[in-house]
């Protein structure tokens, strides 16, 4: 009997996958949405939203040509035609079990993909313990950059950035505020001789980096990234613009001015809609939020400081 069913699951492979309008993600979403008899159910099974489990049923049925479900208040039931595919990818998925039981053996753990700016990754990095633990079943994967990088065609998972989504399947969600504020440090002997630390002008891409240059001040020193910016300020070789929730929590520096207004930006969660409703990335979501809820004055740059300083 199991051997004549496994027959049968090879004579539907051969079928099913030589048609290039069917796939297996395709009819295995279908068979969850079939046994569970709803979106939400299969949604959960499969780690998709029910809105997507939903359209991708409609765009099976458009590429069977008929209707595999009849959908009413209280879910989800067959067709015939429904039924007779039902019956046949059932085979298939039970005969598929086995082969994911040893795929899912010797897996590593999976990744999630974080993606931030200098600054922010440096912020978060310095809470690892809150975003990620042993127990967690995936890992993470930091990806410094002060790129934008396409999480739409899934380059990353995650992107903290200063705007939400724009356009494709992504969804946002806003984290919180974030201002800026000149830092010099507290060794200098003699602050008033300092000119300013920048990025030059080839890799000037944000607008915090941009604006010691529209402002005219004088550049003393200058550097192709914002980590080096800073340890260049922390050596005192000149002021540098900070966000404040790096400044702020340097001992080292000092805060020699108010916060510069234009700079406040909101930061954005940004994410595939597919992905968001899977468990590893909500509870990475979840952290994170938590994260900026709990630092909210220290981003806002309303954390006391530890005393005056001049330029």
């Amino acid at each position: 009997m199991e051997q004549a069913a496994c027959s049968e699951y090879a004579v539907l492979c051969r079928i099913f996958f030589m048609n290039d309008k069917l796939s297996w993600a395709d009819l295995e979403v279908f068979f969850h949405v079939a046994e569970s008899g709803g979106l939400s159910a299969a949604g959960r099974l499969t780690g998709l939203s029910p809105p997507t489990v939903g359209r991708r049923m409609l765009a099976l049925e458009q590429r069977a040509g008929q209707a595999l479900f009849h959908r009413s208040q209280i879910g989800y039931s067959l067709t015939p035609a429904g039924k007779a595919l039902h019956d046949r990818v059932r085979v298939m998925h039970s005969c598929s079990i086995p082969v994911q039981e040893i795929l899912h053996a010797r897996r590593e753990t999976p990744l999630i993909r974080l993606s931030a700016g200098t600054a922010t990754a440096h912020f978060l990095a310095d809470k690892f313990s809150l975003l990620n633990r042993s127990s967690d079943g995936f890992r993470l994967n930091f990806v410094t950059t002060e790129a934008v990088l396409d999480i739409a065609h899934r380059e990353v998972d995650l992107g903290i950035r200063n705007r939400p989504a724009e356009g494709g399947n992504l969804a946002s969600l806003s984290l919180g505020i974030l201002r800026f504020a000149p830092y010099r440090s507290w060794s200098v002997g003699n602050p008033d001789l300092l000119g300013w630390v920048g990025i030059d002008p080839a890799h000037a891409k944000h607008a915090a980096v941009r604006w010691l240059h529209d402002q005219g001040h004088g550049i003393s020193v200058l550097a192709n990234s914002i980590a080096t910016v800073h340890e260049l300020v922390r050596s005192g070789a000149g002021i540098g613009v900070m966000p404040c929730m790096i400044g702020d929590c340097d001992s080292s520096l000092a805060r020699i001015g108010p916060i510069i207004e234009e700079l406040t930006e909101q930061q954005y969660l940004v994410m595939h809609d597919d992905d968001r409703h899977r468990s590893p990335i909500r509870r990475l979501i979840e952290r994170l939020t938590k994260i900026y809820q709990d630092n909210g004055p220290l981003l806002a740059g309303d954390r006391p400081m530890r005393g005056s300083a001049s330029a």
